[in-house]
Formats: C-alpha cells, structure tokens, sequence
C-alpha cells in the first residue's frame, strides 16, 4: 500500500472530482476516472479526505494504476443545464 500512496502523492496529476451535498447533507464525492470510485462525509473536507483514500485503494489495481499514467486532459469542465 505504501507504494501505491507514493504513486498518488508523487504523481502530481489532478484527478476530476465530482461533489455533490445529498437531500442528508451529506457530501458525496466520485472520481469517474475509476469505475465504483466515490464515497461520502458530513463535512467537505471528510468526504475529500475519504476520496483520497479510496482512490489509493482503487491504485491497488493494475488496470486502474496504467489509467492514472495515461491520464492526460487538456482541459476538464463542468456544465450544468436546469430542465
């Protein structure tokens, strides 16, 4: 595990975060980089340090690891449409 944790804190890649706070108030968090990447906090700062841990478990993965060194967006955006 700690190689994994080098990998992410050395990799200085910026990872797209979707946040949303719930009906709860909770946060809820998901990196769609990774497949079933996303977790919750009562706080923003919980639910950001959750995410992290999550995805060093998610770069315990082969597959998952060579898609963080693939990982190069030009630019990230989010939009949102009211319906």
């Amino acid at each position: 595990m700690l190689k994994n944790k080098k990998v992410l804190h050395n990799s200085g890649t910026q990872l797209p975060l979707f946040v949303e706070k719930d009906e709860d108030g909770f946060y809820v968090v998901e990196c769609p980089l990774f497949e079933g990447c996303y977790t919750q906090g009562k706080t923003l700062d919980q639910a950001l340090k959750n995410i992290r841990e999550v995805i060093e478990l998610v770069l315990e993965e082969k597959d998952n690891r060579n898609i963080l060194h693939s990982y190069r967006p030009r630019e990230i955006s989010l939009h949102t449409i009211t319906l």
